[in-house]
């Protein structure tokens, strides 16, 4: 496991993950539906993820759920790397119910991000527009490329999961270890 620490006079935030882990977690981040939404990260990218935040809810859930997107992105670019014997790409697309969202990820030490979801309003308390601001903090300080595009759907919570388990199983995908590519770029450094 790894560890960063970031203490802001908005947030406190402690994470620890493992990136080749079993999928197990430990979320409170005081925003719950994104409590669900790291677990299922967690869940599917088979990422062991401790996240403790203590943040200034009592305005609203934003400078949580982007802090947290800092320093899980800041933890996954620690982790991976360099890359070395890394398959690099991943791509999923999965489905909850009517939804469908697809993500194409990249390793590739420079980051970039299409962001292609149609949310509006509330699910529960939560703010839909802060699944944006979580996955540009997280892709932009893990410095991955990530496409993540809604290619179906209406209901916001499926919408919603479904991206967070797409970016989960592609970078599972991604991160498999594959001692043939050595350093999976034409360059030779990522």
């Amino acid at each position: 496991m790894i560890e960063k620490i970031r203490k802001t006079k908005e947030t406190d935030i402690t994470i620890s993950l493992n990136i080749n882990g079993t999928g197990k977690s430990n979320i409170d981040t005081g925003v719950g539906f994104l409590d669900h939404m790291l677990e299922s990260f967690s869940k599917h990218s088979l990422i062991d993820l401790n996240i403790i935040c203590k943040g200034d809810t009592h305005i609203d859930d934003h400078h949580s759920v982007e802090d947290i997107g800092i320093v899980l992105g800041s933890l996954v670019a620690d982790a991976i790397y360099p890359i070395k014997n890394m398959e690099r790409f991943g791509s999923a697309n999965i489905v909850m119910d009517e939804a469908c969202v697809s993500c194409d990820l990249d390793l590739s030490n420079r980051p970039y991000i299409v962001y292609e979801l149609s949310l509006i309003g509330k699910v529960g308390n939560f703010d839909t527009e802060l699944v944006e601001e979580f996955f540009r903090a997280f892709v932009l300080n893990s410095r991955i490329s990530a496409h993540i595009v809604q290619l179906r759907g209406k209901n916001q919570h499926h919408i919603i999961e479904a991206s967070f388990k797409s970016v989960a199983v592609a970078i599972r995908r991604a991160v498999v270890a594959n001692n043939r590519v050595g350093i999976p770029s034409t360059k030779d450094v990522l």
